[in-house]
């Protein structure tokens, strides 16, 4: 009588370590091909040579260019640690310290900066002459503006907004503050270091925000 061959359990760790490395692999290739040869002129197929995989794969995990570029801003908004910067600065907002709140703001926008700008500017680009772009566009900076707001309200809130400063005006500020023209006018073009450019966002913040000091 055979024995019976117990079957062997499926590692679905190995699985996924596998898939979010392939993934990693297809956003490298991905941000590397937009950079030299621009968002119009990127096939899939080049991508898909590039990171040697299939067509299919690409338009299956993320739907197509768009898709690369919405993952590719994902990934450089999670910044250099393990926790993503949005998920720490969500955590500044229990400081009582508005002061300590905006100079982790400011720490954190710089921290993401060198690695969303060059995505955003390829959006703002193409979107010159794409109208499928301009969307995309317009879907980034709405998300970008959602979370300022959300910042502002949080200020106004802990009752750290100066008086005649409202949450729309405090959002505004911060969206323009952290804009990816911001940081391509001053680092790429006026060649500030990231020291100085953290320094000018928090001491616009804080102009800007919060009450005079004494």
């Amino acid at each position: 009588m055979p024995i019976p061959v117990k079957p062997r359990r499926y590692d679905s760790t190995a699985r996924l370590a596998r898939a979010q490395e392939r993934r990693e692999v297809v956003l490298d290739a991905a941000l590397a091909r937009f950079l030299r040869d621009g968002f119009a002129a990127t096939t899939v197929a080049a991508l898909a040579d590039d990171a040697g995989v299939s067509t299919e794969l690409i338009y299956k995990s993320f739907g197509g260019k768009a898709g690369l570029v919405r993952a590719l801003r994902t990934r450089a908004l999670e910044g250099d640690h393990a926790e993503p910067a949005e998920q720490r600065a969500d955590r500044l907002r229990d400081e009582q310290d508005a002061e300590a709140i905006l100079r982790g703001w400011a720490h954190l926008a710089t921290e993401v900066a060198p690695r969303v700008t060059p995505v955003l500017l390829l959006v703002r680009d193409a979107a010159t002459t794409d109208a499928t772009v301009r969307g995309l566009q317009a879907e980034l900076d709405a998300d970008r503006f959602r979370r300022m707001t959300s910042n502002a309200t949080a200020l106004h809130r802990g009752g750290h907004l100066r008086a005649g400063v409202g949450v729309r005006t405090a959002a505004d500020l911060m969206f323009a503050v952290s804009s990816p023209e911001m940081y391509e006018l001053l680092v790429l073009r006026r060649q500030w270091s990231l020291r100085r450019y953290e320094a000018y966002v928090f001491e616009t913040l804080r102009a800007g925000l919060l009450p005079g000091r004494a």
